[in-house]
């Protein structure tokens, strides 16, 4: 998994250390993305299948792009497509994706890079693979997250960020044993590139054989650990492998550790771990809106069939 590491972690800056009298978060519930087909007919696992939306609160919608090993024609994307009312990240790990949109956004997203984009009042765009991917096939792997938008800030103008890999916060354990990527929000005093309308923290964290991190974290956050590669444990004895997700509840800082032993296709214990302040708000969601109410939806719809979302560039991918 070639997103963004480094040769020795011992180089990198240690995560803060938890306090005497803090508290592990407990794990509540352990579910099993079932898999899928999104956009012209790539693979997903619906990574919060099965999960209440109160646990999830601000996250609405995470799917695991792959891992699959394309053919030679076989790579897909998805065609033009609009959105309103929260914010899209996509974060590749494998392969490549082109992303354009209605507001002149758009770029390469490839090995550790992510593109965030905030529809608010909406956007059209298109995620596809390259034509030279598409003609030799090969690995792709990533992941796509939707972070909701409170009622005041759902009509907001429409923004764009390009991630860099190389922008990534990276960081480590006493041990040197886990990599920890920043890719948005703070862990203890060290803070991710992007930039957030909603509070939340999203990393990718590789854990060694054997490894254990213990990750300070906001008592007002909801925690979420998903298994993307490998097998190991979470709050201390929780049992988690590849395409399972583990509820945090409770406490000062979450306990992830690594099998000592992995499959022979993975090195280490690959996990995304996401946080947030919940927005405690309605959701009316449907396809690619995620409103307040009902009505919202169908003015939404309605815009969208007028042209007011966008328009489709003369120049595209």
């Amino acid at each position: 998994m070639p997103a963004v590491t480094v040769a020795n972690p011992l180089e990198l800056p240690r995560i803060v250390a938890v306090g005497a009298s803090d508290r592990p978060r407990r794990v509540v519930q352990v579910t099993t993305a079932p898999r899928g087909v999104e956009g012209e007919g790539f693979p997903v696992r619906r990574a919060f299948h099965g999960i209440e939306l109160t646990d999830l609160d601000p996250f609405i919608h995470l799917d695991q792009m792959g891992e699959v090993d394309y053919g030679p024609g076989e790579p897909k994307g998805t065609p033009w497509h609009p959105h309103r009312g929260f914010e899209t990240v996509t974060y590749m790990m494998e392969g490549t994706f082109l992303h354009q949109d209605s507001i002149g956004g758009g770029g390469v997203i490839a090995d550790g890079a992510t593109q965030w984009m905030t529809a608010g009042a909406g956007i059209l765009h298109i995620e596809r693979p390259p034509d030279a991917l598409i003609d030799s096939g090969g690995l792709f792997h990533g992941i796509q997250l939707w972070v909701n938008l409170p009622a005041a800030m759902k009509m907001t103008s429409p923004r764009y960020q390009d991630i860099g890999a190389l922008d990534v916060r990276l960081l480590t354990n006493d041990k040197g044993d886990a990599i920890i990527r920043v890719i948005a929000g703070s862990l203890g005093d060290a803070s991710g590139p992007g930039v957030t309308h909603t509070p939340i923290v999203i990393l990718h964290v590789t854990i060694f054989p054997g490894g254990e991190v213990r990750l300070p974290w906001n008592s007002e956050y909801n925690a979420l650990t998903y298994a993307l590669a490998g097998r190991g444990y979470v709050g201390g004895d929780t049992p988690l492998g590849d395409g399972q997700m583990a509820v945090h509840r409770d406490g000062d800082y979450l306990i992830i550790r690594a099998h000592e032993t992995q499959d022979s296709r993975t090195e280490a214990f690959e996990v995304l771990v996401l946080g947030g302040q919940a927005i405690r708000e309605p959701v009316a969601a449907y396809g690619p809106f995620v409103m307040n109410t009902r009505a919202e939806l169908q003015i939404a719809f309605e815009d969208y069939q007028a042209g007011r979302l966008g328009q489709i560039p003369a120049v595209h991918i």
